[in-house]
C-alpha cells in the first residue's frame, strides 16, 4: 500500500542544477553503464542525482533489476520516488559507485562534501570494486583547494579540540559551516558538524594527517582512490 498524500512524488532537487547539459550527457554515461543484478553505490550531488533519474528511466522502459546504496537523505529520499530499490551496506557490497566532486586534480586528487556526506562517500568508495566519478568541466582545476575549503567532519564535542589542533596544519582559514535553510550550523548525515579549512597548498600526506586528529570523523580529501573520471 502506498501513501495518498504524494509528498514524496512532488520532491524535487532543492536547487537549480548548473550546467544542466553536461551533466545530462554524463548522467547517461553512467546509466548507459548499469547491468541487470547490480548494486550500484550512489554519491550525493546534482550530477548523482540526475544519473540515478536516468537509472530509474532503464529501470522503468527495460525491467532492470537492481539495488542502490545512497550516501544521503536526499538520494535515498529520490531512490523512493524514482522506484529505484534500496539497501545497505550491511547486507550487499557494491559492484561500482558512482558520484560526484568539488574539485579534481590532474592526479585525480579530490575535494569533496560540499554536501556533508563525506564519510559516507569514502567508505562506499571504499568498499566498491570500480568508482566512477562524474563531473563538469568546471571541477577540473590544476591545485586542490583553489575553489573550495576542504570539508572535516567533526564529533560536536570535539569542535574546540579539533579547531585548535588543525592549526599545526597552517590552514588559510577555518569556519564552522552554517546552515542555509535552519538556524544553526549544518548537521551531516552522522549527526557531526562540518569544519570548512581553507588552504594555499595540500601537501600528499594532508588528508592523513587532518584524519589522524582525534575527534575528526572524516575530511573531504580524496587522495590517492582509484577512480575513473567521466565527463561530458
Amino acid at each position: 500500500m502506498k501513501w495518498e498524500n504524494g509528498i514524496i512524488d512532488s520532491l524535487v532537487w532543492g536547487k537549480e542544477i548548473s550546467r544542466r547539459e553536461e551533466k545530462e550527457r554524463v548522467a547517461q554515461q553512467i546509466a548507459a553503464r548499469v547491468k541487470d543484478g547490480e548494486v550500484l553505490g550512489v554519491g550525493s550531488g546534482s550530477t548523482s542525482y540526475m544519473a540515478l533519474q536516468a537509472i530509474a528511466g532503464r529501470i522503468k522502459k527495460e525491467g532492470l533489476h537492481i539495488k542502490a546504496i545512497p550516501t544521503s537523505l536526499e538520494i535515498n529520499i529520490a531512490c523512493a520516488r524514482l522506484g529505484v530499490p534500496l539497501t545497505t551496506l550491511e547486507a550487499d557490497r557494491p559492484d561500482w559507485t558512482f558520484d560526484g566532486a568539488d574539485e579534481i586534480d590532474p592526479h585525480l586528487n579530490l575535494i569533496k562534501g560540499r554536501g556533508g556526506a563525506m564519510f559516507r562517500e569514502k567508505l562506499l568508495i571504499n568498499s566498491s570494486h570500480k568508482t566512477y566519478i562524474i563531473a563538469d568541466s568546471s571541477k577540473m582545476v590544476t591545485r586542490l583547494g583553489m575553489n573550495f575549503p576542504v570539508p572535516v567532519e567533526v564529533f560536536p564535542q570535539a569542535l574546540p579540540y579539533v579547531g585548535q589542533a588543525l592549526k599545526s596544519l597552517s590552514p588559510a582559514g577555518v569556519t564552522l559551516r552554517m546552515a542555509g535553510g535552519k538556524d544553526g550550523p549544518v548537521i551531516t548525515e552522522n549527526g557531526n558538524l562540518i569544519l570548512d579549512v581553507w588552504f594555499d597548498t595540500i601537501p600528499d600526506d594532508t588528508e592523513t594527517a587532518i584524519k589522524s586528529i582525534t575527534g575528526v570523523i572524516e575530511s573531504g580529501l580524496f587522495m590517492g582512490y582509484t577512480i575513473e573520471i567521466l565527463n561530458p
